[in-house]
């Protein structure tokens, strides 16, 4: 029962990745259907932080949002954020340090919609902000190491799709997307053009 269970913990893994690794490659090439269309992100990213209620206090964590009173819109694909949303929090649930604080942040800049995640990592973060975006994140350490070192790795490889994911999803609707490290810090940052509305037609009559 016990190599019935692994086997059975392992298949799941398998093709979590494999759904992963297809759709991550559809939004490496540009392969996926948008429908951009006026979205009010914040209240998008409420409503995927509400969906996350259950597992960030089954993981000890407490959510702090901060939205501006204004409503924010942008050009979206609205399942397609919410994808961008819903892989963040999931990594944030999975890796974040028990009993810290999560911020998720939206503020406007210019003539921007600012959006940020900000947690604080379980596991001690040895790696740069470009190899934590690659696909694949499994050094010799994997394999060298044992305890903390090789958790970190084996969540890096985990979150390492996820990420990838967002940061394509987002640049295929025309946003910018950045990680920072900064010792246990990890922060997120979303920025996406403000949607002011379409300007009125103007009639050219013939002479």
């Amino acid at each position: 029962q016990e190599y019935i269970g692994v086997l059975d913990r392992q298949a799941n893994r398998l093709k979590k990745l494999t759904e992963d690794l297809v759709e991550a490659s559809k939004a490496a090439t540009g392969s996926i259907k948008l429908e951009k269309i006026p979205c009010r992100v914040g209240v998008l990213m409420m409503q995927v932080m509400g969906e996350y209620q259950e597992k960030t206090e089954a993981a000890d964590l407490t959510m702090i949002p901060t939205q501006p009173e204004e409503d924010l819109e942008i050009l979206a694909d609205g399942r397609s954020l919410w994808r961008v949303f819903d892989n963040l929090l999931n990594n944030i649930c999975k890796y974040s340090q028990p009993g810290t604080r999560v911020y998720q942040t939206l503020e406007r800049q210019d003539d921007k919609a600012v959006i940020i995640y900000r947690n604080t990592s379980a596991y001690e973060l040895n790696i740069t902000e470009e190899e934590l975006m690659e696909r694949f994140v499994r050094g010799d350490k994997s394999r060298h190491t044992e305890g903390r070192f090789e958790k970190l790795n084996e969540n890096a490889q985990g979150s390492g799709l996820g990420l990838s994911i967002a940061r394509n999803l987002v640049e295929l609707q025309g946003g910018s997307f950045r990680i920072h490290i900064d010792g246990d810090l990890f922060k997120v940052v979303i920025e996406f053009p403000l949607y002011h509305g379409m300007p009125y037609a103007v009639t050219i009559p013939e002479k």
